[in-house]
């Protein structure tokens, strides 16, 4: 390990003198084993432009190979023992503990995330592991008692949970260890062998994932991870030998779910979340901006679970603009290798063009920006805007940036009628000193999950996340998903 020091608020560890390794080339995972090909795929420095590293880059013949690899070890996985998967994924933990800071390296240089960032996605790669190490031993079931009427008595039923057999899953650019994590940790202690496509943009952190379960005894045939064209991953969609496909992503999900046939799907297709400040917000204004600030602008915005809209009560509207206004201000954009940067570069020059064009038709509409200037190259400062038309993109879509817009209410009925009109309903959250509001805001609003007194950008890996609307289908969160991985098997007994 690299000589250390603490880093507060991580619980992970950072170089002191030396830098961490980052490889130039790194192999693809085909059923357990690194292979190196030909053909490869550039991975580029977010921040610089120039090319960082290599990987290599498989085509729809290997994709083939996988998924076969992957159905013939449906035995083995399965029979594979809950302690041996829990002692896997132990060793996976005290792996990326030891490489903590190569992993948080990569995130910086593939992503673009600010170093600190990345070592906070680093904390819950390990939590994500931890978790599912728990759960490998926990699959459990229930005894059913079966005598209902004369004629069932002396029977009696018992369940337990079994793998459903091979899992795809294709993954994002923006959280590109945890969300891998919240995929394959379960599927290991779930007892399901699995095809992964990582994000063409970001491939690195998922490679180095697979190095490490490289070094475990899983059986042969247990997991592949794949950089691959999004064409010659359709296999991964449409195959009858996958049991369940798991998509993160964009609102292409439904398309793929609509190719998937007879397998299960689980969907988490983001959002554009909103918070609720009420008149009374339960909180200091200081500290609600405070966390509107690290939930509507950490990681450049490319969060499922950005604070987009913000609603105030109109009684306090005045103040709380202004304090955001001048805690915007304070940001440091640049580097994100920096200590000092808050906002780092969007994932390419065609997202930050996107974004730029989507606040410039807003403020066309009418809109007025508080904070924010130009856009320089993917560098798209911290953007605040208020008057935003309800017609426009940056209020109807997901903006997937540094950007957000306020606006004031009256009525707290009002204000969740306001959240609730949108196509999606991923998270949102609710500052108020109101019990009752909280309850009608936990009522009523139409969205996954209902966070009062924080930002809807709060997440712990162990909640059930995920959406309704175009937002998504179904929930991650380690137990939850090694529920969509499992099910239940019935035995009954004449006595």
């Amino acid at each position: 390990m690299w000589p250390v020091e603490r880093i507060g608020g991580t619980g992970l560890k950072k170089p002191r003198s030396k830098k961490p390794a980052f490889a130039k080339h790194y192999p693809y995972y085909l059923a357990n084993r690194p292979v190196t090909a030909k053909t490869v795929l550039d991975v580029l420095d977010k921040y610089s432009g120039k090319r960082a590293a290599r990987v290599s880059y498989a085509d729809a013949a290997v994709v083939r190979k996988a998924i076969v690899a992957a159905h013939k070890a449906r035995p083995a996985m399965a029979a594979f023992p809950p302690d041996k998967r829990r002692d896997v994924l132990e060793h996976c933990v005290r792996r990326f503990e030891e490489r903590a800071g190569e992993l948080a390296l990569a995130l910086c240089i593939e992503a673009g995330k600010p170093i600190r960032d990345a070592r906070g996605e680093v904390t819950r790669l390990i939590d994500t592991f931890r978790l599912a190490a728990g759960e490998a031993t926990r699959l459990g079931g229930e005894v059913l008692e079966l005598g209902i009427s004369e004629r069932t008595r002396g029977y009696r039923g018992m369940t337990r949970r079994v793998p459903v057999g091979v899992c795809s899953f294709i993954t994002p650019f923006n959280f590109p260890l945890n969300l891998v994590a919240h995929k394959v940790a379960p599927a290991i202690a779930a007892g399901c062998p699995f095809v992964l496509k990582p994000a063409a943009k970001t491939p690195i952190g998922a490679l180095i994932i697979a190095e490490v379960l490289a070094e475990t005894d899983l059986p042969k045939g247990a997991f592949s991870v794949l950089p691959c064209s999004n064409e010659d991953a359709a296999l991964l969609v449409e195959d009858p030998r996958i049991a369940l496909l798991s998509f993160t992503g964009g609102l292409v999900g439904w398309d793929l779910k609509a190719r998937a046939g007879k397998k299960k799907v689980t969907l988490e297709l983001g959002g554009n979340a909103a918070c609720i400040v009420d008149a009374d917000p339960g909180a200091s204004l200081d500290h609600v901006v405070q966390r509107l600030v690290f939930g509507a602008y950490y990681q450049s915005g490319q969060s499922c679970i950005s604070v987009q809209r913000i609603y105030a009560h109109v009684d306090i509207y005045a103040k709380l603009r202004k304090k955001l206004k001048a805690a915007i201000a304070k940001l440091s954009m640049g580097d994100p290798r920096e200590e000092a940067t808050f906002i780092g570069p969007v994932i390419d020059e065609a997202a930050a063009q996107r974004i730029e064009s989507w606040i410039d038709e807003a403020r066309a509409g009418g809109a007025r920006r508080l904070a924010g200037g130009p856009r320089e190259g993917t560098m798209i400062p911290a953007t605040l805007l208020e008057n935003v038309p309800q017609n426009c993109a940056l209020y109807r879509q997901e903006a997937f940036g540094p950007v957000a817009t306020i606006e004031p209410f009256d009525d707290f009925d009002a204000a969740i009628d306001a959240v609730n009109d949108s196509d999606f309903g991923l998270q949102a959250g609710v500052f108020t000193g109101q019990l009752s509001h909280a309850m009608r805001a936990w009522d009523r609003l139409e969205v996954g999950g209902v966070v009062v007194g924080d930002v809807p950008s709060f997440r712990v890996d162990n909640m059930p996340y995920g959406g309704i609307k175009d937002s998504g289908l179904g929930r991650e969160g380690v137990r939850y998903a090694i529920e969509d991985m499992t099910e239940p098997k019935l035995l009954v007994i004449r006595g």
